[in-house]
């Protein structure tokens, strides 16, 4: 289904459900009150806990994960068509090839799975743990595949481990080891030479790819880190925690610049495509954007009904998508900011 942006203002909600049902409300004019916005965005109805979410880089899907094992891969141009994938688990996380042609979907039966997004086709089944998979994420040239977990087999000398796959022959290249607890993140720098995971064990940790080699590890969070994510230009990392605080680190030192603070414990984070602007969100049921640079907040996203679980800024940055887990809905809120004025 195809959805001009130009109308947005005008619509209360677009329920799609993964049989492909739409509906549709006139709005009244949204409210306002300094940063906070209270009008109702378009909400996508997955019919089981929302879990996971992806936009392809290609700016033509929206990947969702539910706690029922399906992906639904929701259309955002008029040349594509909506599609579900039976992934068989709960959905953990989702993430696209850089060229969008292929999608990993990590399980609760701690199988990760990619997929061909144009036939739909299931090209490997991988088994890396005996728990299930928190994370993934795509090296920039898309050739290696990143998983976070805890598969508790520490005695093997595995657990709580980053995983590096190969994609093109499914099989595994190393196993990154470091973390004491359940890795919950994984992420990789823009240039691919770097790879951020975040943990329980209220670190993050910054690993040289090509060696295969923890660099630094990041402390000052004072519970486990649920999230990272890389600023466009590499030269800074962001970080969620259970503590309630966003911290932005420098690289490559991984020096401490600023901690923002929140009302409840993060579970999400994501930085536009642009760089200007930071997302947050976590058991405070909100969506916070942030500026990235002076670290002032922008504007505070309500609706979800439940703990959020998942972001993604859309790729030309004038989107920002959120799952909301148990309210089983997967709503887009439009950001007038600095990407959406240069779309």
């Amino acid at each position: 289904m195809w959805i001009n942006r130009r109308l947005w203002p005008r619509l209360l909600c677009v329920t799609l459900t993964l049989g492909g049902g739409v509906g549709c409300t006139p709005a009244a004019s949204g409210i306002q009150a300094g940063a906070l916005s209270t009008s109702l965005p378009p909400v996508l109805n997955l019919g089981s806990a929302a879990l996971a979410l992806a936009y392809s880089p290609d700016g033509r899907l929206l990947a969702t994960g539910n706690g029922a094992g399906q992906i639904g891969l929701a259309p955002l141009t008029a040349a594509t068509a909506q599609r579900s994938l039976a992934a068989g688990s709960a959905v953990n996380a989702l993430a696209f090839s850089p060229d969008s042609q292929l999608l990993a979907s990590a399980g609760g039966d701690g199988r990760i799975r990619i997929w061909e997004v144009g036939t739909g086709r299931l090209r490997f089944a991988l088994n890396p743990a005996t728990y299930a998979v928190t994370s993934l994420a795509f090296s920039p040239d898309g050739t290696q595949l990143a998983s976070g977990s805890g598969d508790n087999t520490a005695l093997s000398g595995t657990g709580n481990s980053v995983k590096l796959w190969d994609v093109d022959s499914g099989q595994l290249q190393a196993s990154l080891l470091g973390h004491t607890d359940v890795v919950t993140a994984v992420a990789y720098s823009p240039d691919g030479t770097q790879l951020a995971s975040a943990s329980r064990d209220k670190t993050a940790r910054l690993w040289n790819v090509a060696a295969r080699r923890e660099t630094r590890t990041l402390r000052g969070h004072a519970d486990h880190v649920t999230a990272v994510a890389f600023s466009p230009d590499g030269r800074r990392l962001v970080t969620g925690s259970a503590d309630t605080t966003l911290k932005l680190w420098t690289l490559p030192g991984g020096n401490l610049i600023r901690t923002l603070s929140t009302s409840a414990p993060i579970a999400a984070v994501a930085v536009a495509p642009g760089g200007t602007a930071i997302a947050s969100a976590g058991e405070d049921r909100v969506v916070r954007l942030w500026n990235a640079q002076t670290g002032v907040s922008l504007r505070v996203f309500l609706g979800h009904t439940a703990p959020i679980r998942a972001l993604a800024f859309a790729p030309n940055g004038a989107t920002v998508a959120s799952s909301g887990g148990l309210d089983k809905t997967v709503r887009l809120w439009k950001w007038d900011g600095e990407e959406q004025q240069q779309e």
